[in-house]
């Protein structure tokens, strides 16, 4: 479990976006993983069965009564707090993190789990608890939504990232 720390820690902070609250989910599912070691299947995902964890927290933490979708939708539509562009060759990363920000919720969040956490359809999947298919279609759908984003940049004058 101590090997997946840093790719849980990538996932929160993608999900809660300040560092504290990421520790403070991290934490808390590995805390509850280890207390429901037994319902882990062995030969199963043990990244998967932690991101779900996690997921699920995260969720838990934001539903307070209000549906899932409802949550996703209302949690996409804020900007996250961006830091100037710093001079170290980091503005590529920030213009594709402002484009990740356009997608909706839930193909951000396929898009993220497949791309940047390297999770098989299977894993993802099972994480947001939908068909391998639907993974697939929205991670197809959001490569397809950031290429027409950034033609849109680089229709406008912007530089776009390659």
């Amino acid at each position: 479990m101590l090997a997946l720390l840093p790719s849980l820690r990538g996932f929160a902070r993608f999900l809660a976006r300040e560092p504290s609250m990421a520790d403070d989910l991290v934490q808390e599912t590995v805390l509850r993983a280890l207390d429901r070691m037994a319902q882990f299947e062995v030969g199963s995902s043990l990244k998967a069965w932690c991101f779900t964890i996690l997921r699920n927290i995260f969720l838990e933490q934001r539903r307070r009564g209000k549906k899932e979708q409802e949550v996703l939708e209302h949690y996409g539509q804020h900007s996250p707090h961006r830091a100037p562009p710093s001079a170290d060759g980091r503005q590529e990363v920030q213009e594709l993190e402002t484009l990740l920000w356009q997608l909706t919720p839930l193909l951000r969040e396929a898009l993220v789990l497949i791309g940047a956490q390297g999770m098989t359809y299977g894993e993802a999947a099972e994480i947001c608890g939908v068909d391998v298919g639907t993974i697939k279609a929205r991670v197809s759908r959001a490569r397809s939504m950031l290429h027409r984003l950034t033609q849109q940049q680089v229709g406008e004058g912007g530089a776009g990232p390659e």
